[in-house]
């Protein structure tokens, strides 16, 4: 736990001084998703919202409690994040579930997850599917398809690489970054951060992932990106 709580701190302060884009993350998710509302059937059943990778909700949870869902599940990997999403988005009008588990065992199960996870018709996911490899990418994106509801859509945030650049040479544009610009952050949490960037993150080319979506049966619009060239949103839609 308190080996949790270093690394939370980091990532909080992270959040709070909005180094990696937060706050325009948060806005343009909630243009995507009220356009996507807007263009539903009024007599459409409320939708079912499953997040993959949820975390905290610190900056989502405002949108969601004014959202007409019928449902948000919330999955982590980390259990004990959850009661902090629990506690941040608060009561609300519709049920919540709240589940540990991974994202990429939810795209390969093919029944049996209970109410909320079987068929969505939201999926969000936001700096989680990076940590995956390009292949076990492409196996998500064929299970998410396969898994979400026909007229769904799928919110993707992200870092992702420019075309062509090299794993390499994104983690050491990355780290440079840090360095010379997260200031806000002490040298210590610059460090852990730069750590797990290294080691952890693996980044989709964004040109390469967009053509493996479509192969997947995914149609790929860029919502949102960062100035940075890395942070962005893709909204994808089922074929």
């Amino acid at each position: 736990m308190e080996f949790f709580e270093h690394q939370w701190s980091s990532y909080r302060a992270v959040v709070e001084h909005d180094l990696m884009e937060h706050r325009a993350v948060a806005t343009a998710t909630e243009a995507a998703l009220r356009h996507w509302l807007a263009q539903r059937p009024a007599t459409a059943t409320p939708p079912a919202l499953l997040d993959l990778g949820c975390g905290d909700l610190a900056l989502l949870a405002p949108l969601l409690r004014d959202l007409p869902l019928g449902r948000y599940s919330g999955l982590d990997l980390a259990a004990v994040v959850l009661p902090l999403a629990e506690r941040a988005l608060g009561p609300v009008p519709y049920p919540t579930d709240w589940r540990v588990g991974d994202l990429l065992t939810w795209a390969q199960a093919l029944e049996g997850d209970g109410p909320g996870l079987e068929q969505p018709d939201i999926l969000h996911s936001a700096f989680a599917i990076h940590h995956l490899s390009d292949a076990e990418k492409q196996i998500f994106l064929q299970g998410a398809r396969r898994r979400i509801n026909a007229n769904g859509v799928f919110l993707w945030v992200d870092v992702f690489r420019e075309p062509g650049e090299t794993h390499e040479a994104y983690i050491a544009r990355y780290r440079q970054r840090i360095r010379n610009g997260w200031q806000a952050l002490s040298v210590e949490q610059q460090e852990q951060v730069i750590d797990h960037l290294s080691q952890c993150d693996i980044p989709a080319d964004r040109a390469a992932i967009q053509a493996s979506a479509e192969q997947a049966g995914w149609r790929w619009h860029w919502a949102w990106q960062g100035q940075h060239q890395a942070e962005a949103m893709a909204v994808l839609t089922p074929n």
